[in-house]
């Protein structure tokens, strides 16, 4: 059964009061801060779609890791809470006709959404609450990468999820969409372990 309409109103008016969206791009950029973000977009998964999320935010990030590393990981967290509430509306107001899968699967991914949105909100607060040096540092770095790791394979689980339904508009919809945002989370991943990488070096 989907969540009563209650509980999805619920569930996003507290997250829409707690959540910590992603900063506005910069209106201009320098040439060295964007090719230290096309560089470091270079070592993830999906350098192109991380290069244009990301050069927006240039002059925010000049060439520095740790502010890359926070501005990817709020990119995703914006990118993760725009697709549960998608996910929210849609699951309000398709029909699903003979098929109670569809319904299922569309239940069980605003679930693992909304755990992934928590769990990218936490990495968001803990890279911008990075204190003390050394090992200090590393440790609160482990949690952001435990985070967004399960923020990743929530939102591959989303996906999975649809395995057993049938192809339709809903179900294609659906998981092409989730697959955008997991390409960003995954970019994210990526960039805060180049960050943990760089802080590691004696």
């Amino acid at each position: 059964m989907l969540p009563p309409l209650f509980f999805v109103t619920l569930f996003f008016t507290a997250a829409s009061t707690t959540s910590i969206a992603a900063p506005s791009p910069a209106p201009s950029t320098t040439a060295g801060a964007s090719d230290f973000i096309r560089t470091n977009c270079d070592t993830t998964l999906y350098p192109e779609l991380c290069y244009h999320s990301l050069a927006g935010y240039a002059n925010a990030v000049q060439q520095d890791p740790a502010r890359l590393a926070r501005v990817a990981v709020g990119v995703s967290l914006s990118r993760a809470q725009r697709m549960a509430m998608y996910v929210a509306n849609l699951s309000r107001r398709a029909d699903y006709g003979a098929d109670p899968r569809a319904a299922s699967a569309l239940h069980d991914c605003f679930s693992v959404l909304g755990d992934a949105v928590d769990q990218i909100r936490g990495s968001v607060k803990q890279m911008r609450r990075l204190t003390g040096s050394g090992e200090e540092v590393r440790f609160q770095l482990s949690n952001v990468q435990t985070w967004m790791s399960a923020a990743l394979t929530n939102e591959d689980t989303c996906v999975d999820g649809f395995e057993d339904v049938a192809d339709g508009a809903v179900k294609s919809d659906v998981c092409d969409r989730a697959l955008k945002v997991k390409e960003v989370t995954s970019n994210a991943l990526a960039l805060v372990n180049g960050f943990v990488a760089k802080v590691m070096v004696p």
